[in-house]
């Protein structure tokens, strides 16, 4: 999916503990203001979405935040902490890409599950080809957003459905998807193929053959994240969906 690249020497990397104390320092600002330093310097419609997952003390997931700035189509710089090391990964939505000073393999490999995001802003690096060129950020440090998106979704931490598509629902893959690129294969491969026959509910999904219901999750959520997804509402299975309330008589 993403092809290994040999860097020209390693990244210079903040340490997350100084990272840290730098956040810890802006911290008293962000409470006079209600919200978190992470995420204060953001459009105000992306601040709000982001805020839903900071209530009660909740931190926002990588994912989350990702999905968040491709729906708003907003560039952005996510600070994420990979073991001891700050990373920051800048969104393009407008332009499918994303920046990162660590090659894709190694940020999204083994460690993935222990991405921890510590900060977000407006991103202040410009993708390629546009006019401020000093903005613009070293050519074979960008990536593919759309591979990106789906490995998140798919081997990430969130175990659960995306609150745009969660609830009573049924799903169809859109006849268009296009799949080249990502890593799909045996049981995901014939789950996404059959979805372009079919519609089915999250329970209907997890119970096919390969399946379960934390498979059926994140791939549901790799799919809409691809504009890949058809929801219906109204599918006489979403109400009638035993796992999100009583089953229509």
């Amino acid at each position: 999916m993403f092809e290994s690249t040999v860097p020209f020497g390693e990244p210079e990397l903040m340490r997350a503990s100084g990272y840290e104390r730098y956040l810890q320092e802006q911290q008293s600002r962000a409470e006079r203001e209600g919200i978190s330093s992470r995420i204060s310097s953001l459009s105000p419609s992306l601040r709000a979405d982001l805020y839903r997952f900071e209530v009660d003390g909740g931190s926002s997931e990588v994912l989350e935040v990702v999905a968040a700035c491709v729906r708003h189509a907003k560039s952005v710089t996510i600070h994420l902490q990979s073991e001891n090391r700050v990373v920051p990964l800048t969104v393009f939505p407008h332009d499918g890409l994303v920046h990162c000073p660590l090659p894709m393999p190694e940020l999204l490999g083994d460690r993935i599950a222990g991405l921890r995001v510590l900060h977000v802003e407006p991103a202040l690096l410009r993708p390629p080809g546009d006019p401020q060129q000093a903005l613009v950020g070293e050519l074979r440090m960008h990536y593919a957003l759309a591979p990106v998106l789906w490995m998140l979704a798919l081997r990430g931490t969130r175990s659960e459905l995306l609150p745009e598509i969660a609830g009573p629902a049924v799903y169809r893959v859109t006849p268009g998807l296009d799949l080249h690129g990502l890593e799909l294969t045996g049981a995901l491969l014939s789950v996404v193929l059959r979805l372009r026959r079919e519609s089915t509910n999250l329970r209907g999904i997890a119970e096919w053959p390969g399946m379960d219901r934390d498979r059926a999750v994140r791939l549901l959520n790799a799919l809409y994240l691809q504009a890949g997804l058809i929801l219906s509402r109204s599918h006489p299975d979403a109400v009638g969906d035993g796992w999100f309330g009583a089953r229509s008589r």
